[in-house]
């Protein structure tokens, strides 16, 4: 009999000399959970099985595991090379429980406890190389280890976000900001919330949680691609504010009359993107794309791991049965040489560019580059000279645990493209199907809007969201500048709070008198003047190199909350759900609960045929349900 275990789980492990087990045929209880190493790293090719028991599982690389059981609870035991042995006695099917190897490990030689079952595992799989065990879907619950937390395996990565502050109009008139018709941030945060978590601050963009949902604004009828709408009325979280909401809508274009497609599918295929809630679903999606495609459109597939491939040359988007064949071999495995796929990517689509068509690259991943050019530098410098030819970018984020929201942000931005996370299957019709135009038909490029606020009727102003898209006032005039891309059909909408003249703040701040500057006070307004502000906008079109100019401006009384606009109602409590989630210091009165309300008054069924809002009010009940105490408290 071997004494030295860990030698025959050396040569049984690498080499695939151990026999299999018979699998049980009963196991209807699942536990799962994750593997820590003693300072709380994730611990790949742990052999864990329960004690009385024949299967035994191998933790993915992050650590995770899950493992069919013939009782609700079990005894687990976890064995590795370096660490030993570890057992927890009691862990129960829908725990979610955490596995970390005491310290004394790290310093003793190794040793095993009894092995128990051999894993359930032919020695093929066991000796290839690329092996992956399936990952386990977590809930989001927090895994504890004998009762106290343990530190998050979660490497999740959002670039910080400070929230615009007032500014006082006598110092700065102007506000000049990029659209943005980006979704991803709202999917996202539905993720963490269906699965039981509060999301981070950082993840929530209230400007695409703002825009994630379609609005009633009329249709553009002249020569402009798109129809600018201004509503002014209460700010539901501030009484004494009021909250402007500027609405663009795009011209819709129907699918027969769109323009000749290319485009190449660069899909991730590494082994971060071997889960459930990836790859497969990755697959799937893009099947629901490959679907829309007609004869006229053409699509290549690139993929990268450890390096990057061609699986399918330009092909017509009306040979359906070989797109999906393409995609259904697609299998993950290896590193991820993001850089040198898009590369390819790149690449192909020129090599194949549509004149005056739509060119772009589909990238799908969640974001996690690690070989070759993988510095969020080299890859947007990269992005932004790509974008030149005329070929653009959209990006689709998937998975959790080590999604890269920044990242693809950033790529997307640059491209000239846009984001969304698909968590879901629906999320990909939503994305790929009933806004397929959006998505990938851009209407026009580099839109951008500078807002002129008169002094004489608002001393303060806020733009709510949009951090990451402000521009300097000079940029506005400078076609050079990149801004924000509008597909056919979108809608884009934007919410400024605003403090009238003569009402009593402190939220504007104050600075000490200038030595060498002259004192200017704000100056009146032209001959009883009742406009509020006055709105600019700049695009290109497509394929154009100069901008055009549209102005509008916004006067008369606000309207009360009562006689607003649904429009206008369900923005604002998009808006103040995300002020919540993001416990902003400019919350002022918002609570769950009034959110819910104003939610509610504003999301007729006909206007929610596929349930966007209904889902809308029953986050809002979650976060309720999660969130702290303190949140609903009324500050400021």
């Amino acid at each position: 009999m071997i004494q030295n275990l860990s030698l025959a789980l050396f040569l049984g492990f690498l080499a695939g000399q151990m026999t299999p087990a018979s699998t049980s045929l009963s196991t209807p209880y699942t536990v799962s959970g994750v593997v820590f190493t003693p300072d709380g790293r994730p611990l790949a090719k742990v052999a864990i099985w329960a004690e009385n028991e024949q299967d035994t599982v191998y933790s993915n690389a992050n650590g995770e595991f899950a493992l069919g059981v013939g009782q609700r609870c079990v005894a687990l035991v976890a064995a590795h090379l370096g660490y030993g042995t570890l057992r927890e006695p009691n862990v129960c099917s829908g725990q979610k429980v955490a596995l970390r190897f005491p310290a004394e490990h790290l310093e003793e030689p190794m040793r095993f406890q009894p092995l128990g079952p051999a894993v359930a595992k032919s020695r093929k799989q066991l000796a290839s190389p690329s092996y992956a065990p399936a990952a386990a879907t977590y809930s989001g619950t927090t895994p504890r280890l004998m009762g106290e937390a343990v530190p998050a395996w979660n490497t999740e990565e959002y670039g910080h976000i400070q929230d615009n502050r007032f500014r006082k109009v006598g110092d700065d008139p102007l506000s000049t900001f990029s659209i943005d018709v980006d979704a991803a941030s709202y999917s996202n945060l539905r993720r963490f919330l269906k699965n039981g978590q509060m999301p981070p601050a950082d993840a929530v963009r209230i400007e695409e949680m703002v825009n994630y949902f379609t609005y009633n604004y009329e249709e553009p009828n002249g020569e402009h691609p798109f129809a600018v709408h201004t509503e002014l009325g209460p700010c539901p979280w501030q009484p004494k504010h009021h909250l402007l909401a500027i609405g663009l809508q795009g011209k819709r274009v129907e699918a027969e009359n769109l323009p000749p497609s290319n485009l190449v599918f660069l899909i991730d295929v590494s082994g971060s993107m071997d889960q459930p809630n990836k790859l497969p679903l990755l697959k799937a999606s893009f099947k629901l794309l490959a679907d829309q495609l007609r004869e006229q459109d053409r699509v290549a597939i690139v993929v990268y791991a450890g390096a990057a491939g061609l699986v399918l040359p330009p092909t017509p988007g009306s040979d359906k049965q070989a797109i999906k064949a393409a995609i259904d071999k697609l299998e993950a495995g290896g590193s991820t040489a993001g850089g040198a796929g898009i590369q390819l990517a790149y690449r192909i689509a020129k090599e194949n560019l549509a004149q005056n068509g739509n060119n772009r690259v589909v990238l799908a991943t969640d974001g996690d580059f690690n070989v070759g050019i993988s510095s969020e530098g080299e890859l947007v410098r990269m992005v932004e000279k790509e974008r030149e030819s005329g070929v653009f970018l959209t990006a689709l984020g998937f998975g959790m645990g080590n999604y890269k929201d920044h990242k693809m942000q950033e790529l997307a931005d640059k491209g000239n493209g846009n984001h969304y996370y698909i968590d879901e299957i629906e999320e990909a019709k939503k994305v790929l199907v009933r806004e397929f135009g959006g998505t990938l038909f851009t209407i026009a490029k580099d839109v951008k809007l500078q807002i002129e606020f008169n002094p004489a009727k608002i001393q303060g102003y806020r733009l709510i969201g949009y951090e990451n898209r402000l521009l300097a006032k000079e940029d506005f005039n400078d076609d050079q500048k990149d801004a924000g891309e509008m597909g056919a059909g979108h809608t884009v909408t934007a919410l400024y709070e605003i403090i009238p003249a003569g009402v009593e703040t402190n939220l504007l701040g104050s600075v000490d008198p200038l030595k060498y500057q002259k004192g200017q006070s704000a100056p009146a307004a032209k001959g009883g003047s009742k406009e509020w502000l006055h709105i600019k906008l700049r695009y290109k079109e497509p394929q154009g190199m100069k901008s055009q100019l549209l102005e509008k401006p916004v006067q008369g009384p606000a309207k009360s909350l009562d006689s607003a606009s649904e429009n206008f109602r369900w923005a604002a409590s998009v808006a103040e759900f995300g002020m919540l989630l993001r416990q902003s210091e400019f919350k002022g009165e918002a609570t769950y609960a009034h959110c819910y309300q104003l939610a509610q008054s504003a999301s007729a069924k006909e206007s929610d045929t596929h349930g966007y809002r209904r889902e809308f009010l029953q986050m809002i009940d979650t976060a309720m349900k999660l969130g702290k105490p303190d949140l609903d408290a009324n500050k400021n």
